[in-house]
């Protein structure tokens, strides 16, 4: 899989970025959605990946300043944003040729910090969630090949991975 991330010959290194957005949205989506019944406002007060990782929500137009939030909402909120970033032509351009932003990758970067935020909630609070419904192998998979591509490209800094330090040096050692 370490090989699977690597950008490909004469590939357009924001394509494969973008491409890979894309996909990794959808992933995270359906894991996600094996959860949803249990990560209750009730469940997940707050959206966190164990103690000393909590998570404020953050956008230029519905919410400004960190908000505090029930994962569930929190989790909302996020893919309703991560979605509407796929969809805006401006980032992610349909025509071929077009130019990217400059600022793709930083862009990109912030994306992938909060796919990360809701993989750390999984594994912290709904794993044994996930053992149950046998969606574990499943879980581990998706998110060494999250892991491995984010490492590949630098997208999340290394302090915001140490919630799942001990998961990523499980499923990155050779």
């Amino acid at each position: 899989m370490a090989q699977a991330v690597k950008l490909p010959p004469n590939e357009n290194i924001n394509e494969w970025l973008a491409i890979n957005t894309v996909d990794f949205f959808n992933e995270l989506n359906l894991i996600y959605g094996t959860v949803q019944q249990t990560c209750t406002e009730e469940n997940c007060p707050t959206m966190n990946a164990g103690p000393g990782y909590e998570y404020l929500w953050q956008d230029p137009v519905r919410f400004p300043t960190p908000t505090e939030m029930s994962a569930p909402k929190y989790v909302d909120h996020l893919m309703e944003w991560a979605e509407s970033q796929i969809n805006d032509d401006s980032l992610f351009p349909l025509t071929p040729g077009t130019e990217f932003p400059r600022d793709f990758k930083k862009r990109i970067s912030t994306i992938f910090r909060r796919f990360f935020r809701v993989y750390g909630h999984i594994y912290h609070r709904h794993l044994d969630d996930i053992i149950t419904l046998s969606a574990d192998q499943h879980l581990h998979t998706c998110f060494k090949h999250f892991a491995l591509f984010c490492l590949e490209f630098n997208l999340v800094p290394p302090v915001e991975l140490e919630p799942l330090q001990d998961v990523i040096k499980s499923c990155t050692k050779k």
